[in-house]
């Protein structure tokens, strides 16, 4: 009887289901698009090498003030309107960056251009959370979380493949196109129910919430001139596979998820933490010391990759399974603000760093910032529960 019971619930792999890991994966894929093009792009238009870093600088400022209200505001209005709103938004974005001639207008938009990429990050989340059925969440997320890594592995290559062919304008009203093919489809999705929630918009986070937000500092800080000088320098030394880093990053991510999948990673996901800061610091290293072009580039992103996606994964979880309900939604938004925030402070920074001292005097920088981590992420361990909740997957997707 139960089995028959079981066999009529609906899975997973809902048309709703599928749309959403659709969209988020075309929202990193876009993102990660633009990082390493637009870079080249100003620099055709005149800027610096520093300079033309300040695009990415003034996206994740963006992004990290707007993940302070975004998440809060769509518990409020409904993932579902939010992501219609802000899709179309980026229509707009992209269209315009396509007719830009003039520099500084590119660092005007790309700001508002972030905090719409936030909200498209945070009403993603809530609404996959409320798509998936309770007994199907944990393989659902499985799934959905390979979506983002995979825009981040597609985005890059596909950008830098592009760019040559069809020229930067009509790249930018091709991918217009797609949101606004996104924003049709969105329109598919189920309604929320109304719902009232009390309190302002912003909350301020708890004080637990500061050792796992500085280590995400120090992990921004270090991440900030991958996305934008990566491909400069593998330009610069005349690689056939200018976006190899990004790329392999991004397959280095997927590789250890499927990974740990496999193996566990016990009770205590979160003891994982200063190892895989290690493994990040290692990756980094080796692209700041390692002799060589593309096979520098390649190896230095799978193992940078690997460690990074799980520092930025099990944070998350840590962060939310051990903070209330209640007060999740600060508590993420402090998370995605300090990594954001430091993701653009390390892109400018460390950019000069480059402009003036070379790549791998930038990389090394880097890669010192991200040792700092390593102590940082055992402090967390130490101060944190001796058996981790069990709820780890609905935490990050109630945030």
């Amino acid at each position: 009887m139960l089995d028959a019971e079981e066999s009529r619930r609906p899975g997973f792999l809902t048309a709703p289901f599928l749309l959403v890991c659709t969209f988020y994966f075309l929202v990193f894929a876009a993102g990660y698009q633009l990082f390493p093009v637009v870079p080249l792009h100003l620099r055709d238009l005149g800027a610096s090498l520093a300079e033309s870093g300040r695009f990415q600088t003034a996206f994740m400022l963006g992004s990290g003030f707007g993940a302070l209200f975004t998440g809060p505001l769509g518990d409020r209005l409904g993932p579902r309107r939010v992501l219609r709103v802000a899709t179309l938004a980026v229509v707009g974005i992209l269209v315009a960056y396509a007719l830009l001639k003039a520099r500084w207008v590119f660092y005007l938009l790309a700001p508002v251009h972030g905090l719409l990429w936030s909200a498209l990050r945070t009403a993603s989340i809530a609404k996959v959370g409320g798509i998936l059925p309770l007994e199907h969440r944990a393989q659902g997320l499985s799934l959905f979380g390979l979506t983002g890594p995979g825009g981040v592995a597609v985005g890059p290559l596909v950008g830098l493949w592009l760019m040559p062919h069809l020229g930067f304008t009509w790249m930018l009203v091709l991918l217009a196109g797609v949101f606004a093919v996104l924003h049709l489809l969105i329109g598919a999705l189920p309604r929320e129910a109304p719902r009232e929630i009390e309190g302002p918009v912003f909350q301020w986070p708890d004080r637990a919430v500061w050792g796992p937000v500085a280590v995400m500092g120090l992990v921004g800080l270090s991440f900030g001139p991958m996305p934008p000088y990566s491909a400069q320098e593998a330009k610069a030394l005349g690689l056939a596979w200018p976006s190899a880093f990004l790329t392999c990053f991004a397959l280095g991510m997927m590789a250890m998820r499927g990974l740990l999948a496999l193996t566990g990673m016990g009770r205590r996901p979160v003891a994982l933490m200063p190892g895989m800061a290690a493994l990040t610091a290692l990756g980094y290293a080796l692209l700041a010391f390692l002799p060589g072009g593309l096979a520098r580039h390649v190896a230095s992103g799978l193992i940078y990759g690997a460690g990074y996606g799980m520092v930025h994964t099990l944070m998350l979880t840590h962060l939310l399974e051990t903070t209330p309900p209640q007060r999740r939604g600060s508590a993420a938004g402090a998370f995605f603000f300090a990594f954001d925030a430091a993701t653009a402070l390390g892109s400018l920074g460390l950019g000069w760093v480059m402009e003036h001292g070379g790549f791998r005097w930038g990389w090394a920088i880097g890669a010192g910032l991200m040792a700092l981590a390593i102590p940082m992420a055992r402090r967390v361990v130490r101060k944190s529960p001796a058996v981790t909740p069990g709820a780890g997957g609905s935490a990050i997707l109630e945030a």
